[in-house]
């Protein structure tokens, strides 16, 4: 095992509690002989016995006598040169690393399918919920149209205090580092990159597509305000921070996303609270699929670890490998090229014609609205639309123009609507 952190503990333990019951399902023994970490003398949660530890871990990925690597150390170097040196001396590789496989996935898979053995990452997206597999192997015949979900524990835990509480972003931010959910520097989890990794790997799986975290667009949670949250609430929404994959059958094009979005509360997403995610999954054939659990946390990562070890070792000893194919070249859809529904409220004076002026900005980049009206009365008056589907271009220069309008005091959030729940 490469890496002995909170995953790595909790596997070590899960793998201690469950041999005797996998080797009575399998034939196979399962035993963590050497564990590479960079620190010998750390505190660790877990009792290894001597000889386990180790500090070089290229000579384990290499020795003869291990027969399969878990890699729970994250980052991409050395994680990328160990998993690959693993691979060539044709050992499977178990890992839980999402940015390196939002990053050089497919350049590993390659590897992988080249020597004949495993490269299995079922942790690496939303904790313990099997959705990777899904994809990959239930799912492998379906003609997937889109993936979303709630693919970060954090920010759906923040959005649920400010929901459910009426807390402010920062209040509901210090209580989620307080608890543990949230880090020191929370900036990978609230500005979306964590969820935008994810998304990458789903989308690489679900189109058959090379989609890296740079295909991505980013936008999180942190400009969100409770004013926001109790507007969608007074409007029938929930707000999410969604990872979105569509692909357009006609064009092929590749439409990969992470926002703050307006869920519908009849939705399935809507009510998935605190720390939890959950996948959407949307077929031709199929329909509508929700897959929904613990997204993140030792134990429920561990579990998922622990799957994909038992399946990298039944088909090591069969002498198989699972192949996720060759990945073709994506043609990524630029965020301005992608259409929603919009939210958009603003700040305005209080005075005739204010409207008029307003609507009329929204005619000229021809942005249809759906729903229009006011809140409060000079001189804190507040105007709310929301418009039927629009291209983010259009909309974009729509709330360019009007932060120019004299009339304008202020635009507020500019959030998306989810649509076709």
């Amino acid at each position: 095992m490469l890496g002995c952190g909170n995953v790595g503990a909790a596997f070590v333990q899960l793998v201690e509690r469950q041999a005797p019951s996998i080797e009575a399902r399998t034939g196979l023994r399962l035993e963590v002989a050497q564990v590479a970490v960079r620190n010998l003398s750390a505190q660790r949660s877990v009792q290894l016995a001597d000889g386990v530890l180790t500090r070089d871990a290229h000579a384990m990925v290499t020795d003869p006598s291990i027969d399969l690597v878990v890699e729970v150390i994250g980052g991409i170097e050395p994680a990328r040169e160990l998993i690959t040196t693993a691979l060539r001396h044709g050992k499977p590789v178990v890992t839980a690393n999402k940015e390196l496989l939002a990053n050089v996935g497919t350049e590993l898979f390659a590897v992988a399918d080249e020597v004949g053995a495993d490269l299995l990452f079922e942790a690496a997206v939303a904790g313990g919920i099997p959705v990777v597999r899904a994809l990959r192997e239930s799912l492998r015949g379906e003609p997937i149209v889109r993936v979303l979900g709630i693919i970060n524990g954090t920010t759906n835990f923040i959005l649920t205090k400010m929901t459910e509480e009426g807390t402010d972003y920062a209040v509901a931010l210090a209580e989620a580092q307080a608890l543990g959910f949230a880090e020191r520097d929370p900036t990978a989890d609230v500005e979306g990159f964590d969820a935008g990794a994810k998304a990458a790997i789903i989308a690489t799986i679900a189109f058959g597509s090379k989609v890296v975290a740079g295909d991505v667009y980013h936008e999180g949670i942190s400009r969100v305000s409770a004013h926001d949250i109790a507007m969608a609430t007074r409007l029938g929404y929930v707000v999410k921070l969604l990872g979105i994959a569509e692909a357009d059958p006609a064009t092929g094009d590749i439409a990969v996303r992470v926002h703050p979005t307006l869920v519908p509360k009849h939705h399935p997403l809507a009510s998935v609270r605190e720390s939890y995610n959950a996948v959407f999954v949307e077929g031709e054939a199929v329909g509508s699929l929700m897959f929904y659990g613990r997204g993140a946390g030792g134990n429920p990562t561990a579990s998922a670890v622990l799957g994909d070890v038992i399946d990298a070792a039944v088909n090591l000893a069969n002498g198989t490998h699972g192949s996720l194919g060759t990945f073709g070249r994506a043609k990524i859809r630029p965020i301005d090229e992608t259409s929603a529904e919009y939210l958009l409220s603003m700040e305005v004076a209080d005075q005739p014609g204010v409207l008029h002026a307003v609507t009329g900005v929204f005619a000229r980049h021809g942005v249809s609205i759906r729903a229009a009206e006011q809140e409060g009365n000079a001189p804190d008056a507040r105007l709310v639309f929301i418009t039927h589907e629009a291209k983010e271009s259009a909309m974009q220069a729509t709330v360019r123009e009007l932060r120019d309008l004299d009339v304008v005091r202020k635009v507020g959030s500019l959030l998306r609507v989810l649509g076709g729940g």
